[in-house]
């Protein structure tokens, strides 16, 4: 769905058309902050040949907003033309939130679309073309993805563009552009769900019905075996919704690219070796620089490889996931000068698709004792996070991170499709996503991160008992993160994971369980995250995914009623 960007209290969508006379106050705001920060990586997706041709797609500031600016209100002050309601026209097009993202290159192809059924270009030759660009900078507060078509309705001959009845007009071309683009159409009465595109409640339904086949298949299995498990329609809400909110987003390819370049960065000891490591699983990576120079790395982009004949579609960091912007990922490394041209080496090589200039320890194999040195700090770093308060985001997002991050490494290494491993990878991961940037924590790799290569190295198999003991840990991260959210009140998510870990990750943790953790490996005894509980050695190792009694921070305290209350309740009533 396109629409612009204007709420009414109801929450009907209303047109947001808007003229002005300043185009250097509207470029400035755009490329700025935002109203509440919200404004993040603002570059040129469209725009006429000029502009993007100076600017390309680098990141803007306020000088390349206000060289913008110029060009634009060359024609209106070389003519010295005035037009009533004035020259700069302005419009917001925007996706639902619940409609994901676009490719950069897909907005330019609607921006340009829409500029032309808007009459604003040469009009196959027939009228001289208006000065303009598209922005994008990022999700709308709402979460909607969108851009900005600024217009200088004084064409380049000194004639005027006709913007009468635009409101109209855009909303018709809107809806042409739905049509080509495949994009949801805006419902109303007249419009119906064979309109191309989807329906949020049909995506729900299919969603639903999958999740519950799944589910229905594996209680099955488990009823075969012995044990024994509520039908669908008895599972806590939480559980359905989080079951089908994994369907919803299985099909999406930008969460297998973030999830791609997550373990990329959680395997990597500083940028260069991250570039090193995107290329190295068949990414196409390219560099993204400040205005006016190819000194500065300001942010990326990556792509997977495409198939013979089509086109790369590229995703910013930042669309990624919060997590993996390009700042945000290097807080994670150490800041040396060194460092940093080695980064820009290794960036510079990736865009021109030349060979590595250093290759590191991304083509060896790690040692065994390099295993058993990082379990012996996983397990010091998981007492540390069981004394982290869980409104401690920080440190829990950093350890949902990096989490995430060895998971993603993992399934790279060990799933031909994506399975129990990239699921958990893609979970983890949500607990990451932060609206701003940590702060207030020390700069360093944890060990979780730290075993992300290991498990992308993947070392042989005369370490068995070094390697289950590494992924024991790992699985004891992930039930402190899952205890960490219940204790939380996010009880969706507490839900989503302990499912996860419930039906798939607990398969496999046997299948590693073989493969024996030496006993000095072992803590006898440890205790269970945030609730304090004594666990066994066998908890200890592979803990069990059904979480202890929390008490959710801020909520009611008071438990629930079973079903068996409330028909012993029901029983009284009558």
């Amino acid at each position: 769905m396109l629409f612009w960007m204007s709420w009414c209290g109801d929450g009907a969508v209303m047109p947001n058309v808007t003229r002005g006379d300043r185009a250097a106050g509207l470029m400035c705001y755009l490329v700025g902050e935002g109203k509440r920060n919200e404004h993040t990586d603002p570059h040129l997706v469209a725009g006429d040949g000029a502009m993007l041709a100076w600017h390309d797609d680098n990141q803007l500031g306020k000088a390349s907003a206000m060289a913008i600016a110029r060009h634009l209100e060359r024609p209106n002050k070389v003519y010295g033309v005035d037009v009533q309601g004035g020259h700069v026209w302005h419009c917001s097009l925007s996706l639902r939130a619940d409609e994901g993202e676009l490719s950069d290159e897909r907005w330019q192809e609607i921006a340009n679309d829409f500029v032309s059924r808007m009459g604003f270009d040469d009009q196959e030759g027939t009228k001289a073309p208006c000065r303009w660009v598209a922005v994008r900078h990022g999700l709308s507060t709402n979460g909607n993805d969108h851009i900005h078509v600024v217009v200088n309705l004084v064409r380049e001959d000194g004639t005027k563009a006709a913007p009468w009845r635009d409101y109209k007009t855009a909303q018709d071309a809107c809806r042409e552009l739905e049509k080509k683009y495949g994009l949801m159409p805006v419902e109303g009465p007249e419009r119906g769900l064979a309109t191309r595109g989807y329906h949020p409640a049909e995506a729900e339904a299919q969603a639903r019905s999958k999740a519950r086949a799944k589910y229905d298949t594996w209680r099955e299995q488990e009823a075969r075996q012995g044990r024994q498990h509520p039908v669908w329609r008895q599972l806590p809400a939480a559980e359905r919704g989080a079951r089908m909110n994994a369907e919803l987003t299985a099909d999406q390819p930008r969460v297998a690219l973030a999830r791609a370049v997550r373990g990329c960065a959680a395997a990597a000891k500083d940028e260069a070796e991250f570039v090193r490591r995107m290329r190295q699983q068949n990414l196409l990576v390219r560099p993204r620089y400040a205005d006016g120079g190819t000194d500065v790395i300001t942010g990326y982009s990556v792509a997977a490889r495409p198939v013979a004949g089509e086109r790369p579609i590229w995703y910013g960091g930042n669309r990624l996931g919060r997590d993996l912007s390009l700042p945000r990922l290097r807080s994670m490394w150490e800041d040396t000068p060194q460092g940093a041209q080695a980064a820009a080496d290794e960036w510079a090589a990736a865009k021109r698709g030349k060979r590595p200039v250093a290759p590191g320890r991304e083509t060896r194999t790690p040692p065994p004792a390099v295993w058993e040195k990082y379990q012996a700090e996983m397990a010091t770093q998981l007492k540390i996070l069981a004394q982290t308060p869980p409104g401690d985001q920080a440190r829990w997002a950093i350890a949902a991170r990096d989490a995430a991050g060895a998971f993603a490494a993992w399934s790279t290494r060990v799933e031909a499709t994506p399975g129990p491993l990239a699921r958990a990878a893609d979970e983890l991961s949500k607990s990451a996503q932060t609206k701003r940037p940590v702060t207030g924590v020390p700069v360093h790799k944890t060990s979780f991160a730290a075993s992300a290569m290991l498990l992308a190295a993947a070392g042989g198999k005369n370490n068995a008992a070094a390697q289950a003991a590494v992924i024991a840990q790992l699985f004891r991260s992930a039930a402190a993160i899952r205890d960490m959210r219940a204790a939380s009140g996010q009880v969706r998510r507490q839900a989503a994971l302990d499912q996860l870990m419930r039906e798939e990750l607990v398969q496999v943790a046997r299948a590693y369980a073989p493969a024996g953790v030496a006993s000095s490996t072992v803590p006898q005894s440890t205790t269970h995250s945030v609730t304090g509980e004594t666990l066994t050695p066998a908890q200890a190792s592979f803990p069990s995914p059904i979480p202890g009694r929390l008490t959710p921070t801020g909520g009611n305290s008071q438990a629930r009623p079973t079903e068996a209350d409330a028909a012993r309740r029901r029983g009284r009533g009558r």
